[in-house]
């Protein structure tokens, strides 16, 4: 067979054949779609297409890395780490994880930034910006000229900022009703942080009063005398004082034992 296997070729002769000897029951399930599109019958591998233009000299060497694909880049992705960049919490947020089928133009307006089957994020900033920029050829909506990547974003977020607060507001409002009526709420995610806050501010500061405490004693023991006493009274430091005057080395004279002592 050399270096080509054409076996692959003739998968659906060979179905066929054993269906007509009886060698096998039934044949496979996917031997009506070979018959009716069978793979390909040239094993040349063409060169694909060249998505960026690139300049190389007429005797260079060919490229080695001819057949890897190309990095697939989208507009949407560079404006999506913009905003998350600028906006990181927004990760934190309870999203849908499914695909845009890239159809979002056919079945929503993004004239308006909240859609009625999708909850505003920072993917609705992204296809609000875009269509910003672009406008929508579909519902022939036209791109205003003077509209720049940088004015499309600051317009998008705005937009989210005030759709944020009329959501709080609109939550601040049915809080009270219900309270009006009766109803009783827990605590708030802020108020358990503050208190956990609190908590271990309190741990903290009998901490640092335990060892600021252990750190006055320490000093204190540095000046201490063995009967506990910081000073001596002046009549005992005058006696003291002339105990020991006959060890005291005079002026000029060197010291023969015993500790120096100043009065």
């Amino acid at each position: 067979m050399g270096r080509y296997d054409f076996r692959p070729l003739r998968v659906h002769r060979t179905a066929s054949q054993l269906f007509a000897s009886e060698r096998i029951k039934s044949v496979p399930p996917w031997h009506e779609v070979i018959g009716t599109v069978p793979p390909a019958q040239t094993l040349v591998r063409s060169q694909p297409l060249q998505h960026q233009e690139k300049r190389r000299r007429p005797k260079a060497r060919k490229p080695s890395k001819l057949y890897q694909p190309q990095r697939v880049v989208y507009e949407e992705d560079t404006l999506r780490r913009e905003f998350y960049a600028d906006h990181p919490w927004e990760l934190a947020r309870p999203r849908v994880v499914l695909e845009n089928d890239g159809k979002d133009a056919e079945r929503r307006d993004w004239s308006l930034i909240s859609q009625p089957d999708r909850p505003v994020d920072g993917e609705s900033v992204v296809q609000r910006q875009m269509f910003l920029m672009h406008g929508n050829p579909e519902i022939g909506q036209i791109p205003d000229p003077n509209m720049t990547p940088a004015k499309a974003y600051d317009q998008a977020r705005k937009e989210l900022y005030e759709f944020r607060l009329q959501q709080d507001i609109e939550r601040r409002v049915a809080k009270e009703e219900a309270m009006a009526t009766g109803a009783y709420f827990g605590k708030s995610t802020l108020q358990i942080g503050m208190e956990i806050e609190d908590k271990i501010f309190e741990q903290w500061k009998a901490w640092a009063v335990r060892e600021a405490t252990k750190m006055q004693h320490r000093d204190a023991a540095v000046y201490t005398t063995p009967d506990g006493s910081n000073t001596l009274e002046e009549p005992e430091f005058d006696a003291a004082a002339s105990e020991i005057a006959d060890s005291i080395p005079a002026q000029g004279q060197t010291t023969l034992g015993g500790a120096a002592f100043r009065p």
